[in-house]
């Protein structure tokens, strides 16, 4: 039998300041850092999906990655960041028939993706 992933492992980035970076994804996206224990992420849709090198989709033309967050309910999350300060991007052309969009950028700039999955 061919043997495949079975999903993602770890998000690893550089960072100029490591504890204040991983203290901003604890507070406002609830994810633990490894010093701290392994995130138990939920059951659900992962997408992998390579863009061209001349997209603009990501934002800056140095970004090489971007991460996309599931979330249970968009609306709340993005009351939530916007109440912390943190600027909520939406636009109508992310939105699809697997669901919604909105994009913020960690404290070094690094987009994130939030995705408000369709209901089934």
């Amino acid at each position: 039998m061919k043997q495949k992933v079975s999903g993602i492992g770890g998000v690893f980035l550089r960072a100029r300041d490591p504890k204040a970076l991983a203290a901003w994804y604890e507070e406002h996206l609830g994810i633990d850092d490894l010093n701290k224990a392994v995130w138990h992420q939920e059951a659900g849709t992962t997408i992998f999906g390579p863009f061209s090198m001349e997209t603009d989709y990501f934002g800056r033309p140095e970004q090489q990655w971007m991460i996309n967050f599931r979330v249970d309910d968009l609306n709340a999350m993005m009351d939530q960041l916007k109440a912390a300060g943190i600027a909520v991007a939406t636009r109508a052309e992310w939105d699809s028939e697997v669901g919604r969009l909105a994009r913020i950028h960690d404290p070094q700039g690094n987009p994130i993706e939030l995705w408000g999955p369709s209901a089934k």
